[in-house]
């Protein structure tokens, strides 16, 4: 027996001249291979965000703003104006984010799922300070920043922050430019930079972070800045769940109350009324329970997602401790981290009410299913009783109607018989009618008895 094989030719990729000209994707449609739709988006998704190099000194200004979806698509068309305005192609359609060279700097734009951020690095000198080299940190606005009279916010403003890169020869101390009580400052990037802020709104009403450059290089320092300026933003963010809690705090607690109320009523409560009324008030609680959860629900869920990212932004600095100041982490940990654990707690205790509720409903429907079936045999007692008597009633009248039927039929015999007499017969016509009575009552009884025989035969 020939063993057949049939031989598999993988061919590469040509590159023959009639390839020239197509992009890498129509080479891969011409190989045979047919792309996902998204592939192109997802290899870009991991290059999309990439940290770009800076050099000292350099400033950075940061505002992000709370957006939904009709007033980010605004925005995306309003930048896109923007970057043809000066010379630049804007972002796409369905483009996220988008860097724009401007005022000597960069200008980036990135749109998230709720807020919209804008970023601008350029130089900190201001003409009146050309003849320096460097400019004291947050001593001068700097030069050619985008965000001013032409400047278009897409939302309300939730971030504004300010990050100086400085050389640690031209550095002040950090007493000088922050509040000692709330100064924060780490040694981040393998101790190359030095990071610092007090997270206090200076006259501006924006967040001020200095980074001491100590020899990073332009990849590491670019990185460094991006991540601490994610920090400001998503620690933000996060702490927008905690007015939600607070808000719905004494909600849950009137639930709990009226929980309590009912779980005491029930317990001396009876008959059908007054459990079907627990049981209305009941499922009123539930219904605002419910509602207050589905409403809180993103704002939780979101908050945590952004805590989580402040803390793998942290991990990522790699801080060691300055002597004589907390690090970013202690610090946030101790003021943000109450905050999440408020959180959290309020969506437990909704979580955990709610379970009590739906255990008190189905305490409440069991009772009145109980107190309802309870009703329906004793009305189905009643029935069969009512049904006894009509079977009662129904014998005592065909009785009756036998009697009735018999008298009627002898009747008749008895006129025919008397016509026969008359006719010549010789017979006693009172005693042969007295006679066919006994006859024609077992006739009738007997008829009646088959017909109510058929009947139940039929049922």
């Amino acid at each position: 027996m020939t063993d057949r094989r049939e031989a598999i030719i993988i061919r590469p990729l040509s590159n023959d001249h009639s390839d020239k000209g197509l992009t890498v994707a129509e080479r891969i449609e011409n190989a045979g291979f047919a792309s996902h739709p998204l592939r192109r988006a997802l290899l870009g998704e991991l290059h999309a965000r990439p940290f770009l190099p800076v050099r000292t000194p350099r400033v950075f200004l940061h505002y992000a703003f709370t957006t939904d979806e009709d007033a980010a698509a605004a925005d995306r068309d309003w930048f896109a104006d923007f970057c043809r305005a000066y010379g630049a192609a804007g972002p796409n359609a369905d483009s996220r984010h988008h860097v724009l060279a401007f005022g000597g700097g960069a200008l980036r734009w990135e749109s998230h799922a709720e807020f919209t951020t804008y970023t601008w690095d350029g130089v900190a000198q201001t003409e009146e300070n050309t003849t320096k080299d460097v400019s004291p940190p947050f001593s001068h606005d700097p030069a050619g920043s985008p965000f001013g009279r032409d400047f278009r916010a897409p939302g309300p403003l939730v971030v504004a922050t300010r990050l100086d890169l400085v050389a640690q020869a031209e550095c002040p101390a950090l007493t000088d430019l922050f509040d000692a009580t709330s100064l924060v400052a780490s040694e981040i990037m393998g101790g190359n930079l030095v990071a610092a802020t007090d997270f206090r709104a200076d006259g501006h009403g924006m967040t001020r972070t200095l980074v001491i450059d100590k020899g990073a290089t332009p990849q590491s320092a670019g990185a460094a800045c991006q991540r601490l300026l994610e920090i400001e933003t998503y620690r933000m963010l996060a702490l927008l769940g905690l007015p939600e809690a607070q808000q719905q705090a004494p909600l849950i607690r009137r639930i709990e109350t009226g929980l309590t109320e009912i779980a005491s009523e029930i317990r001396q409560s009876s008959g059908l009324a007054a459990n079907e009324a627990l049981l209305q008030r009941l499922t009123q609680l539930a219904a605002d329970l419910e509602a207050n959860a589905a409403a809180s629900a993103y704002r939780f869920g979101a908050s945590r997602a952004y805590d989580e990212i402040v803390s793998q932004r942290l991990a990522a600095l790699g801080e060691q401790a300055v002597p004589g100041h907390s690090t970013w982490a202690s610090f946030l940990a101790r003021r943000l981290r109450p905050a999440m654990r408020t959180c959290e707690t309020t969506e437990e205790r909704q979580h955990h009410l709610s379970r009590k509720l739906a255990r008190a409903a189905t305490l409440l429907r069991t009772r009145v299913d109980v107190e309802l079936e309870s009703q329906n045999r004793n009305l189905l007692e009643t029935m069969n009783k009512r049904a006894r008597q009509q079977l009662r009633l129904q014998q005592t009248v065909e009785g009756l109607s036998v009697a009735a039927i018999s008298y009627y039929v002898v009747g008749l015999l008895g006129h025919v018989i008397e016509g026969a007499h008359e006719a010549g017969l010789e017979i006693h016509a009172g005693l042969v009618t007295a006679a066919t009575v006994p006859f024609v009552v077992l006739a009738i009884w007997y008829l009646v008895r088959r017909i109510r025989a058929h009947h139940s035969a039929d049922d």
